[in-house]
């Protein structure tokens, strides 16, 4: 408990620290078939597709004034946790933030937090371990002034693994949780 009030202050920390986002023009996102401007159309990679299909490039990019490029905080949608863990790290807190700020600011974005985790453990374990971190960032979400009606979790346990392998750098790759957002 103590440590998911530390990373909330901390969290919080963070807000109170980057100031008053300013005023930005908000982008209407491109309709069906349009030409997303620094895209390469219909050879983009999969998940510069999947960002314009939620709506969380051009639709975010004035709410927060950081933009979703491909190193921005809202380009990053997955939270890593250590072994057999679901306390989210210091790390991903910018992340965490970044998607908060997000959420608030577009009241009518949803988002879906598929917990994951290595296969290592039985199938009902992980499933578990994976609703349980899917529910740290969801009450992280919260913390920072999320609606519970923009948030939805799911497990996936092992069952949809990032990286094939059975080592420490392919299990690594596997503990977490993806940020969707819903259409």
């Amino acid at each position: 408990m103590k440590r998911i009030v530390s990373i909330a202050l901390l969290m919080a920390g963070t807000v109170l620290l980057s100031g008053c986002p300013k005023k930005h023009n908000v982008m209407e996102p491109p309709t069906a078939g349009s030409q997303v401007p620094g895209s390469s159309g219909a050879t983009g990679d999969a998940a510069s597709a999947s960002s314009r299909a939620f709506g969380s490039d051009a639709a975010t990019q004035g709410a927060n004034g950081m933009g979703a490029d491909a190193t921005g905080p809202l380009a990053r949608k997955v939270i890593y946790f250590d072994f057999d863990k679901s306390e989210i790290k210091p790390e991903f807190a910018d992340i965490v933030a970044a998607h908060a700020r997000n959420l608030t600011g577009h009241p009518g974005l949803k988002i879906k937090l598929e917990g994951n985790t290595d296969g290592r453990g039985t199938r009902e374990y992980n499933i578990g371990l994976g609703e349980r971190r899917a529910q740290a960032v969801r009450r992280a979400l919260m913390l920072q002034g999320v609606a519970e009606s923009q948030l939805a979790t799911v497990s996936f346990g092992s069952e949809r693994p990032a990286v094939e392998g059975d080592d420490e750098a392919a299990w690594s790759q596997n503990r977490r949780v993806e940020l969707v957002y819903a259409p």
